[in-house]
């Protein structure tokens, strides 16, 4: 699915009257199954971002279109998974995957597809376990198998590893990238660790600025698995580092 974000802005209401501009003329396109990476300091508009290309929120001026239809409500076909797991606790492990699609209606063939990805995501013998039962990095893989049930085309990730531990975050991110290539999912992630943005992008998308615009962009073309420890990866990293504060000295 083809993501296109055309000359939105977008503004957000203060408490004590007034706005804020988060986005002004703001554009950007996501190609058919291409992996983008938002990158950006806190409060540069990225879960902003997501939340539109989600369609929980509208731009106030511009178009946001996936595949040439303007959104402007949430669909089954793209997907959002946020930062911190949200399970129902009084469901188990397998209720709170299918929940989305047995509240949509979309039953055909659910136990068997609940049963394939709660396999591809190493869950299979905690299917009838309940959230409090569940480490943080485990919960995290039920919300990404619920994510993914309902087989979107897109697959928004607001900064969904940045809770965990390295060594679950490690291992979540490597299976991502295997759903990616597998699915052939359209992908748009936001973070603010560069290096994660390196590891996991094809493209990284630097947002900056008040009100946010798009200030670089980046195509890494490192192949498949990433290795963070690699020559390669070490040069491509720093290289990025240093002509982001050359021109952008004030983000850092």
């Amino acid at each position: 699915m083809k993501i296109e974000v055309k000359e939105v802005s977008k503004d957000l209401s203060m408490a004590g009257g007034g706005y804020v501009p988060v986005f002004a003329d703001l554009n950007l396109m996501v190609e058919p199954g291409s992996f983008v990476v938002v990158l950006g300091t806190s409060g540069c508009g990225k879960s902003t971002l997501l939340d539109m290309l989600a369609g929980l929120s509208k731009p106030c001026r511009g178009t946001i279109l996936a595949d040439g239809r303007e959104i402007t409500a949430p669909h089954p076909s793209r997907s959002l998974l946020f930062q911190h797991p949200s399970l129902l606790p009084w469901l188990t492990v397998a209720e709170n995957v299918a929940f989305g699609c047995q509240v949509r209606g979309e039953i055909e063939n659910l136990e068997q597809r609940l049963e394939e990805i709660i396999a591809m995501i190493g869950l299979q013998d905690f299917i009838g376990a309940y959230p409090a039962e569940l480490s943080l990095g485990m919960a995290q893989r039920v919300c990404l198998a619920r994510a993914l049930l309902g087989q979107p085309q897109v697959l928004l990730l607001d900064e969904p590893f940045s809770s965990l531990d390295s060594f679950n975050r490690r291992n979540l991110q490597r299976e991502v990238v295997k759903i990616w290539q597998r699915r052939h999912l359209t992908i748009v992630m936001v973070t603010h660790d560069l290096e994660e943005a390196v590891l996991l992008g094809q493209r990284i998308v630097f947002l900056g600025g008040h009100p946010g615009k798009v200030r670089q962009t980046y195509d890494i073309n490192l192949p498949y698995p990433r290795d963070m420890g690699s020559e390669d990866f070490f040069k491509l990293r720093n290289k990025i580092i240093g002509e982001l504060r050359h021109n952008y000295a004030d983000y850092f």
